[in-house]
C-alpha cells in the first residue's frame, strides 16, 4: 500500500484512546489487538496481491499452486486441498477452475475412489509456481518491514494465538 495515504496519526491508537474514554478499558487493548490484525492484513495482502498480479494470480490460486509443487506427484484430492489450505470446498473449486482455465493444473480421476477427483500441477503451473515465489520472496516475504527478530517473534504470537483459538492440535513448543 502506497504510504501517499498514511495518515499523521495512528488511527487505532486513537481508537483504543476512545474505548477507554467510553468506559470500555477491559476491550480496549482486544479492539486495538483485532483491529492492528485485520489492518496488518491489508497490508500485506495488498503487497502480495501486488507482487503476484504480473503473474496473472491471486494468493489463493497461488496456494494451490505451492501446495501442489510440494507434494511427491504434484497432485492431491481436492478435498484435501481444501483441508490442507483451510478454506471451503468451494474456494477450491473456483480456484482450480480458474488455475485449469490458466492450464496451471488440471483435474483428473482418482485411480482407486471414483468419487474423489484429484488436482495436478501441469509443468507450466510449476514454472509459474516457482517464477511467482522468486518475486514474493524479493518483494514481500524477505523483507515483510520488521527486523527478523521481530518478525519471529510475531510468527510466535501468532501461532500461539492460533493454537489457543483451535487451527491446530499439535501443541506449538512441540513443531
Amino acid at each position: 500500500m502506497s504510504t501517499n495515504h498514511a495518515l499523521p496519526f495512528d488511527p487505532i491508537a486513537r481508537a483504543q484512546h476512545h474505548w477507554t474514554e467510553h468506559g470500555w478499558d477491559a476491550a480496549a487493548d482486544g479492539m486495538a489487538a483485532v483491529t492492528s490484525i485485520m489492518r496488518a492484513h491489508q497490508i500485506m495482502i495488498s503487497k502480495v496481491e501486488d507482487a503476484l498480479k504480473p503473474h496473472g494470480l491471486t494468493f489463493s490460486r497461488y496456494e494451490v499452486l505451492m501446495l501442489l509443487s510440494f507434494t511427491k506427484r504434484g497432485e492431491m484430492p481436492m478435498s484435501k486441498a481444501s483441508a490442507r489450505l483451510q478454506v471451503h470446498p468451494t474456494s477450491i473449486t473456483n480456484a482450480v477452475d480458474r488455475l485449469e482455465r490458466a492450464g496451471l493444473v488440471h483435474r483428473v480421476a482418482h485411480p482407486d475412489d471414483r468419487r474423489t477427483t484429484l488436482i495436478r500441477i501441469t509443468e507450466d503451473g510449476r514454472e509459474k509456481a516457482t517464477v511467482a515465489t522468486k518475486q514474493l520472496n524479493s518483494e514481500v516475504f524477505g523483507n515483510i518491514g520488521l527486523p527478523t527478530q521481530k518478525a519471529r517473534q510475531l510468527v510466535e504470537i501468532l501461532t500461539e494465538y492460533r493454537y489457543l483459538a483451535g487451527d491446530f492440535t499439535e501443541p506449538p513448543s512441540e513443531r
